[in-house]
């Protein structure tokens, strides 16, 4: 499949997105939560509209039927939601799958899934949401790199600009950010600093696609 941007911002709505991605964002999440079905296809579309704008890939957290009737690129599903997903549907309609893991075990689901990208986290403690997996460690994703081959692996949970180079050393393609952003007191300077950091791996990446 085509190389993922390394920078890949988590967003929780489509107001985070139009105002970020425009400043160069080339992958980002929507992780919606606790909204009507209404709102959600709200928010799905609204953030597909920026981002086909902005030459963004969108991937849509856990709404698969959603992210399939607004035309997203991407779905991400955790390891539930994964059980419960039309896995045939997903690929008839060319949706993109990427899956969260956190142990061999699930690991092990995933792959049979054969998703387009596999998730490793929290590789840090995070403040995101309460977790019942200890920190993964960098040293945790160069054992899924080992395990994954040249499937893209995406690293998840407490990065920072300052610990991306653990993440490269680990053999991560890709840093999903979520509070690194959304908490920073000046988000719109931390994503230019972001794009700044991963500018030379992104180029590498556009003619490794080549």
């Amino acid at each position: 499949m085509s190389a993922l941007d390394p920078f890949y911002p988590v967003l929780p709505d489509a107001d985070w997105i139009e105002r970020l991605v425009p400043l160069g964002i080339r992958l980002v999440q929507l992780r919606a939560k606790d909204m009507s079905p209404e709102e959600l296809r709200h928010q799905i579309r609204s953030s597909q509209a920026v981002c086909t704008a902005h030459q963004c890939l969108l991937v849509v957290n856990d709404h698969w039927r959603l992210a399939i009737e607004e035309g997203a690129a991407f779905v991400h599903l955790g390891q539930e939601d994964l059980a419960d997903a039309d896995l045939a549907a997903i690929r008839r309609a060319g949706l993109r799958l990427g899956i969260s893991t956190h142990d061999r075990a699930e690991l092990a689901t995933a792959l049979a899934a054969e998703p387009d990208y596999v998730a490793l986290g929290p590789v840090w403690p995070t403040i995101l949401k309460q977790m019942k997996w200890a920190p993964q460690t960098p040293e945790r994703l160069g054992d899924w790199r080992k395990r994954i081959g040249a499937l893209p692996l995406v690293a998840i949970g407490g990065i920072t600009v300052e610990r991306l180079p653990a993440v490269w050393d680990g053999g991560a393609d890709c840093a999903a950010v979520v509070t690194d952003i959304i908490r920073h007191p000046q988000p719109e300077e931390r994503v230019r600093q972001w794009i700044e950091a991963t500018q030379g791996r992104r180029t590498a990446a556009i003619e490794g696609d080549r």
